[in-house]
């Protein structure tokens, strides 16, 4: 089971990756400015209770913590003690995020951080090869005990073996979705997938993106899709370490 947490709304571009962000795409549909880092009413939502006094959120639940913005972005620097105060006492959780700001992570961390809290993990995204390695070093030396690599939306052939340490949990990739997406090529998808399965790291193809090329032919995919497509595809890899 899972559920999700967006303890803040909002968000700056910050690379290539974030040029059709669809968080910004749905907040145009309502006329909201995505750029404005505002803290949510579900700030508190792990540790709500019911009346009886258990948690509204049950033990052993994932949750998919601050998808409609970034964990660290700048903005959100005085409510992410509080938020990291929740992680630690919901040790009965697992959470879970992703980030384009891994290089602000050793100026956030709590002062218990240690080597890191056992229930959270965290995926670093990278869209090209110049976020590899810009962001890829950071997340390997950062003090975590659970470290996933997100290459989405994938915008061009990544060589990424020289990071694909046993410290890497999985890496994930996937295509741009929206209108404006910009072309994701099956070719690349394979790559990776060869580098993850020469290192032994567990591989996921999770999303096709609105635009799929295959052979040389570009395919048009329909939102509803694109997630299906992906694991229709059958190339996902678990490791046998």
């Amino acid at each position: 089971m899972s559920v999700s947490w967006n303890p803040w709304h909002g968000c700056r571009k910050l690379s290539e990756g974030c040029r059709h962000c669809y968080v910004y795409r749905q907040d145009a549909q309502h006329d909201k400015d995505s750029r404005e880092v505002r803290r949510t009413t579900a700030f508190n939502l792990p540790v709500r209770r019911t009346r009886d006094g258990r948690y509204k959120v049950p033990p052993g639940e994932m949750v998919y913590t601050c998808f409609t913005s970034d964990f660290l972005v700048e903005e959100a620097d005085a409510w992410r003690a509080e938020a990291w105060e929740m992680i630690r006492i919901r040790s009965d959780l697992r959470f879970f995020f992703i980030t384009k700001r891994i290089d602000r992570l050793m100026q956030v961390l709590p002062p218990d951080w240690g080597g890191g809290y056992e229930n959270l993990a965290v995926g670093c995204t990278v869209e090209n090869q110049a976020m590899a390695d810009y962001r890829l070093p950071l997340l390997l030396n950062a003090p975590l005990r659970h470290k996933l690599v997100i290459c989405a939306p994938l915008l061009g052939p990544l060589d990424i073996a020289r990071y694909l340490t046993p410290g890497i949990e999985e890496v994930s990739v996937g295509g741009e979705s929206g209108n404006e997406a910009r072309p994701c090529n099956y070719d690349w998808v394979l790559s990776i997938r060869r580098q993850c399965v020469a290192a032994d790291i567990p591989f996921a193809f999770h999303q096709t993106g609105a635009r799929l090329v295959k052979d040389g032919r570009l395919y048009r995919i329909r939102r509803p899709y694109q997630h299906s497509q992906a694991r229709k595809a059958g190339i996902d890899y678990k490791a046998k370490r």
